[in-house]
């Protein structure tokens, strides 16, 4: 049992996704008994058992799918040959297990300006781990954001590159949340397109970038000549944020997260 204890304990600090699963009742006779775990990491890999067999390959496709979706489950096995004809089992006892996804979503906010001061408490204070990059000393300190997770001086290409890298594996592009909120128009476009490259073309959970319609027509065009797809760009939020007239970095933080919550919820 330490064992899972001490595994769920790394996942969390690495902020990569698994889920619990434990036998929460048992009736007559059944290969797991109550309490015994499972943790399943995000490449399907795991830790403990609830009994092994076909069952745990249940068990293991809902933890996966609970990780997707954010969502635990509760699973109900009548242990037989009619219910499982190529099992063999015989056993005829019945359990339940609770499969808890344990999911913290990886916001990485390119820029550590006043947007992404904002930004960074909000997203925090609603379950979201915070990076904030810059590559300015002044505008990446801890100091300067108190409520990220982690703050990286650096220059935006080889951050841009440290936030694929930071993943574990079995973690995917399509569960990852990016807002790009720079000093400039330069910057903007080169984060756009390493992402691309970083990520493979791969679209992630959301892309933001701060801007209007008419910064986002210029650098399209640009960020399309050096080979980015327009698959891709078709996946950037731009402007960002849900239309609520925000005009405060504060305000348009809220716009911003809101939409982060919509997009994670599904909505």
């Amino acid at each position: 049992m330490q064992e899972i204890w001490s595994e769920l304990q790394r996942l969390a600090d690495l902020g990569t996704s698994c889920a619990l699963c434990t036998i929460v009742s048992t009736q007559g006779s059944t290969p797991g008994k109550e309490s015994m775990k499972m943790l399943v990491r995000a490449d399907g890999s795991f830790v403990g058992t609830v009994g092994g067999g076909c069952l745990e390959a249940e068990v293991l496709e809902a933890a996966l799918e609970s990780m997707e979706d954010e969502r635990p489950r509760r699973l109900a096995f009548a242990l037989n040959e009619r219910d499982y004809p190529d099992s063999g089992l015989v056993c005829g006892g019945r359990l339940e297990i609770f499969v808890d996804p344990q999911v913290e979503p990886r916001l990485f906010l390119f820029g550590g300006g006043h947007i992404s001061a904002a930004l960074a408490a909000l997203a925090k204070s609603v379950g979201f781990h915070v990076t904030v990059a810059d590559d300015r000393e002044a505008f990446a300190t801890p100091e300067k954001h108190p409520f990220a997770n982690r703050v990286l001086c650096m220059e935006f290409a080889d951050a841009v590159r440290a936030s694929a890298e930071s993943f574990g594996p079995g973690d995917d592009a399509a569960q990852r949340y990016y807002v790009v909120c720079t000093r400039g128009h330069h910057d903007d476009e080169l984060i756009v397109r390493e992402l691309n490259d970083a990520l493979g073309g791969r679209i992630p959970k959301y892309l933001g970038m701060v801007g209007s319609r008419a910064k986002r027509a210029t650098l399209w065009k640009s960020l399309e000549a050096t080979g980015v797809s327009t698959a891709f760009l078709d996946g950037v939020q731009s402007p960002m944020g849900m239309d609520i007239g925000a005009r405060t970095h504060e305000e348009i933080a809220v716009s911003v997260v809101a939409e982060l919550i919509r997009v994670r919820r599904g909505r």
